[in-house]
């Protein structure tokens, strides 16, 4: 999985501070994470414990994917 904010249509908007990647790795800049990482930033979501990812790539509905 590649994060690449610069792609993300939700750039600028409040769900930059609620993204696991603006909250946790503090990044703006394109991450790859592997397929272990993405499930233990799930799990830790889901847990309540980080943020979600908010990544929006074009195309893609804004609501579903802002969950």
């Amino acid at each position: 999985m590649i994060i690449d904010c610069d792609r993300c249509v939700m750039q600028h908007t409040a769900a930059c501070d609620d993204c696991v990647v603006s909250a946790l790795i503090g990044l703006t800049a394109p991450v790859e994470l592997g397929d272990d990482e993405g499930l233990a930033l799930g799990a830790l979501s889901d847990a309540g414990l980080v943020a979600p990812l908010r990544l929006v790539e074009p195309g893609e509905d804004r609501e579903t994917a802002a969950g």
